[in-house]
């Protein structure tokens, strides 16, 4: 699944059961967070998809709409997992619930949504002296907009398009 939590409050925002880790599948639910929770000054994740890519940039269509969000990429270093202790901690919590899959996407959806709302709601964390973290959990006031911004380039620059190969 793909999961979306605010490190300081350890909210959990999304709990999404994807067929996969493609952009087309991302976007749509960051697009709505987004729209509900306000836009974060900055995401952390790991290095694999849809996040980062193995290109010369290592940026995915997914990072670059962040970017344009003016949304700052935050990501651990390869292979240090421990760098995003705590999210990685919220998936031995989730893993139980995670490997008894629903009978379709639907009940999966509804599943994740109780477990979501129980982890936000219910649950103490020792982390937050046992407070749930919708008791510390505040919305970004930068809203989404409509259109992500265009680029704005100095009058001097010359803005030229690059091919997937890197040719320009």
């Amino acid at each position: 699944p793909l999961t979306v939590m605010d490190a300081l409050s350890r909210y959990l925002l999304g709990l999404e059961a994807t067929g996969s880790t493609a952009d087309e599948e991302a976007w749509p639910v960051f697009e709505r967070l987004f729209e509900e929770n306000g836009l974060p000054d900055r995401i952390r994740s790991d290095n694999g998809p849809p996040f980062a890519s193995a290109g010369v940039t290592g940026l995915t269509p997914l990072a670059v709409r962040f970017i344009k969000l003016g949304i700052a990429l935050e990501r651990i270093q390869p292979g240090k997992p421990q760098q995003n202790g705590r999210h990685e901690r919220f998936h031995l919590t989730m893993l139980p619930m995670a490997d008894a899959p629903k009978a379709d996407k639907a009940a999966q959806a509804r599943a994740f949504e109780d477990f979501r709302r129980s982890y936000n709601e219910e649950r103490p964390h020792e982390a937050l002296g046992m407070d749930t973290p919708a008791q510390h959990y505040r919305p970004s006031t930068r809203p989404m907009p409509k259109t992500a911004p265009e680029p704005d380039y100095p009058t001097e620059a010359a803005v030229r398009g690059v091919r997937q190969n890197g040719a320009v």
